[in-house]
């Protein structure tokens, strides 16, 4: 059985909405159908790299410029995240989903061969040949769900352009243009 939308939803209270909300499986499903760009967001963090793989990533204010991603509470690495005083954004390109593969698994040294990357202008480990880097300070973070919204100030920007690594179905893929 497929959960669906009432007609009219109640004026409910926060505390009440779970009990309005479908189920895991059925929010997963709907939101399979919805292609996202693929980030690795990467920091130092006691002179450790640390990394993951976020399809969460989002524009969110011009001015300031700031940008977000969610990362799990339950997270290995967001500990380590969470203590840097920076971190970067590497865009995926459309060739990169092994990459993303990688920086998506646990117990594995991310970083290793044949992950290629130096350090950034302030430390965060920028990964080669993605379609941009963004070098990101610390804004905001919020417990959303069993969720962090983590909301980053771009401090540096450095475009190549190129076609974009995207999420869909639970498979990397690649955009192709309408002609």
């Amino acid at each position: 059985m497929t959960d669906t939308l009432p007609d009219t939803l109640p004026d409910a209270l926060p505390d009440t909405l779970p009990d309005r909300a479908v189920g895991a499986e059925t929010f997963r499903e709907a939101l399979a159908v919805h292609a996202a760009g693929v980030v690795v967001i990467t920091a130092q963090s006691d002179g450790v790299p640390v990394g993951l793989t976020a399809t969460s990533f989002s524009s969110v204010s011009l001015d300031p410029p700031l940008v977000s991603f969610y990362v799990d509470q339950s997270s290995t690495t967001w500990p380590w995240l969470r203590t840097a005083d920076h971190f970067a954004v590497n865009v995926l390109a459309s060739d990169q989903a092994e990459l993303a593969s990688r920086f998506a698994r646990k117990g594995v040294d991310r970083f290793a061969e044949p992950t290629r990357w130096r350090p950034g202008p302030l430390g965060a480990p920028l990964l080669q040949e993605v379609s941009a880097h963004l070098i990101c300070l610390p804004y905001e973070t919020l417990d959303v769900g069993d969720h962090v919204l983590v909301v980053g100030l771009v401090a540096e920007a450095d475009v190549r352009g190129g076609r974009p690594l995207l999420y869909h179905q639970g498979r990397f893929g690649r955009f192709t243009a309408d002609p």
